[in-house]
């Protein structure tokens, strides 16, 4: 497991199930397909959204025929994606919300498929899917074979306990303190990058301690060994809302890094040969972004910072 800010470059591959899709309101059957698109609007995370006729006219002729999108999704990767439960085929998480949402608001199926992380770009370019939402970093190296909508913008962050008892507020806060995080990370390198800012302030180093995996930083912070846990935004978000119903952490927000740390943005890869589809998938984004629909996905997953004003195109920074 290597949770950098970026999604990372590959996984195991979780299993080749074709998973319910944006329309599909009922758990996946025996079959393994959608059920039929619905004839009314669709529930979101507590919003009732429904098709724009426009957006729908809009979509290439192939998917209005064929009343779907083929999706690629690599899962597990909490928040985006989740199974439900352990041992379940329904998906859940923040990607899969946004398929529903994207879908029901183009009046289309997004159906969604299993498919191992470094496998989808190729698989893309294939046609095998004719898009895939899965926290893919949008970079310049991407954008030359699939194009972007981008939804969010992630880096890392710094998650504390519950009533942030040590009054963090910045990554300079961590000077001089104990520190977790897990190791051969991303933000490993943050921290280690911080030390000459902690020099240049006449502060003592980061007390940086790693950790295998993640939930042994967040059981040394439960325990008060360090006063704070370095992971990705988004993981910190959904920690601090999921863990003990709530009640164990919370985020620290910077002001000048809402989104987090060195963060970069994350988008819905379309294959380059369908631009109506990635065109009707950026003004569907938008149009749940200026209606608060989006807002609330995001605010059920405890990611409200990560949240994007503007549905950009291919918007990756060098």
């Amino acid at each position: 497991m290597n949770p950098s800010a970026p999604r990372r470059p590959a996984r195991p591959a979780a299993a080749a199930l074709v998973l319910c899709g944006a329309l599909a309101l009922t758990a996946c059957g025996s079959s393994g397909t959608s059920g039929p698109a619905a004839t009314g609007p669709v529930t979101v995370a507590g919003v009732s959204i429904s098709a724009d006729p426009a957006l729908h006219d809009a979509l290439p002729e192939a998917v209005r025929k064929a009343g779907r999108v083929r999706v690629a999704t690599d899962v597990p990767y909490p928040p985006f994606e989740m199974y439900v439960s352990e041992g379940s085929k329904e998906l859940t998480g923040l990607d899969h919300d946004l398929g529903q949402a994207v879908g029901a608001k183009l009046g289309v199926r997004f159906e969604f498929q299993a498919q191992k992380f470094d496998g989808i770009v190729p698989a893309l370019q294939a046609g095998k899917y004719d898009a895939a939402i899965s926290a893919i970093t949008d970079n310049k190296e991407r954008e030359q074979v699939v194009d972007f909508v981008d939804y969010s913008v992630s880096g890392s962050g710094v998650l504390v306990a519950k009533g942030n008892p040590q009054k963090i507020t910045t990554l300079d806060d961590l000077c001089g303190r104990s520190v977790a995080v897990q190791s051969a990370t991303n933000q490993q390198k943050l921290l280690d990058q911080h030390q000459d800012k902690c020099r240049e302030l006449g502060r003592a180093a980061v007390e940086v301690q790693t950790f295998p995996k993640d939930s042994d930083a967040q059981l040394a912070l439960r325990s008060g060994k360090v006063v704070a846990d370095v992971l990705t935004k988004p993981a910190a978000g959904w920690t601090a809302k999921s863990a003990d119903g709530g009640a164990a952490f919370e985020v620290v927000d910077d002001p000048a890094a809402l989104g987090g740390y060195h963060a970069s943005p994350n988008g819905i890869a379309v294959a380059k040969n369908l631009p109506q589809l990635t065109d009707a998938v950026q003004k569907a984004v938008q149009a749940l972004i200026d209606d608060g629909s989006l807002a609330k996905i995001y605010d059920k997953y405890g990611v409200a910072s990560i949240a994007v004003k503007q549905a950009t195109k291919n918007g990756a920074v060098d």
